[in-house]
């Protein structure tokens, strides 16, 4: 399972935690303007937007878990089993595989309203990438400075939601998840008022008490919920320190350790990495389980003008910082 959020502070910032059992062996993927995607359906983009993001590159092809393209918009992909139903391809629609879908739009799409014209013609369709790769059902968040969309593909057909929160996780789909945070709108950050009863002095005993309610384990409804109050009640300076800093914390509300989530036959659910994209600057920052300290990647230090993707191995090693 997995969590989603975008953040502003002078910058915008856009990132996700991956949760999962293991890793794929990902890396940090730079996708340059003129290497050639060519999607299984449809027309080959030779000439594009370039990107940046966390991917699982196989024959060449970045299979991309987020990514966000050098015009600033952001794009990550959630598991969302269940609900994910992909479609048989149709004349005059643009017929788009699941894995091929982030780089679609973030190779064609300067911002958001670009985006949402984009989707109006899409049909995501039932087409693995390899017979060891089927299709992952997934729903998908796309962010940038203006706003977020959230996209899912259900029975009932393409839909694309406004997103006010920025925030994504897993199941139920996005608009259960949205009319679920009606349930939490007592809580606060601020000290509690007693509406219990007015004839018992009821004491605060201790700091956060307002908050009393909002959930803590680690299933997809609840880390909605919890990393939604987290950022909505997030504050932080307009530094970049400052700002990836409070990144890293809104996410580390919802993170999973070892041993918390037992998927049977001795395997555990982690928080395998987390990112934050600097989308304005076109800097991608990590961390891994294993290792705390953040990493960055900054796009434009490489040549965009290429054809070849550029990789950078995951640092997974623990660095610590001995003072004595």
């Amino acid at each position: 399972m997995c969590t989603a959020i975008d953040y502003k502070t002078k910058d915008h910032y856009f990132g996700r935690s991956l949760d999962y059992e293991y890793s794929y062996h990902e890396t940090v993927t730079i996708t340059p303007r003129n290497y050639a995607f060519h999607f299984r359906m449809g027309k080959t983009l030779k000439n594009h937007y370039a990107m940046i993001g966390m991917a699982f590159v196989v024959e060449d092809y970045p299979l991309y878990y987020d990514a966000v393209n050098e015009k600033g918009l952001g794009m990550a992909g959630l598991n969302f089993p269940g609900n994910a139903d992909y479609k048989t391809p149709e004349e005059g629609r643009d017929n788009i595989a699941s894995f091929e879908f982030i780089p679609w739009v973030l190779a064609q799409c300067a911002n958001l309203n670009e985006a949402r014209s984009l989707l109006s013609s899409l049909n995501l369709v039932n087409e693995p990438f390899s017979k060891e790769l089927p299709p992952s059902p997934l729903h998908w968040i796309i962010s940038s400075r203006e706003g977020s969309l959230t996209v899912e593909s259900v029975k009932e057909g393409l839909k694309v939601y406004e997103n006010p929160l920025g925030v994504l996780t897993n199941n139920p789909p996005f608009d259960v998840q949205m009319l679920y945070l009606s349930n939490y709108m007592n809580l606060s950050a601020e000290p509690p008022v007693n509406r219990f009863s007015e004839r018992l002095p009821l004491p605060a005993y201790s700091r956060g008490m307002g908050a009393m309610g909002l959930p803590g384990d680690l299933s997809s409804a609840s880390r909605f919920v919890k990393v939604a109050f987290t950022k909505e009640n997030s504050l932080s300076g307009d530094s970049e320190s400052e700002s990836i800093s409070q990144f890293f914390h809104i996410l580390g509300s919802v993170e999973q350790q070892r041993g918390c989530v037992h998927l049977g036959e001795g395997k555990y659910e982690i928080t395998i990495y987390s990112s934050c994209c600097n989308t304005d600057k076109g800097i991608y920052y990590y961390t891994t389980y294993e290792n705390s300290q953040i990493t960055g990647v900054d796009m434009h230090h490489e040549d965009l003008d290429k054809s070849k993707l550029v990789c950078y191995p995951v640092v997974t090693g623990q660095n610590i910082l001995m003072q004595n």
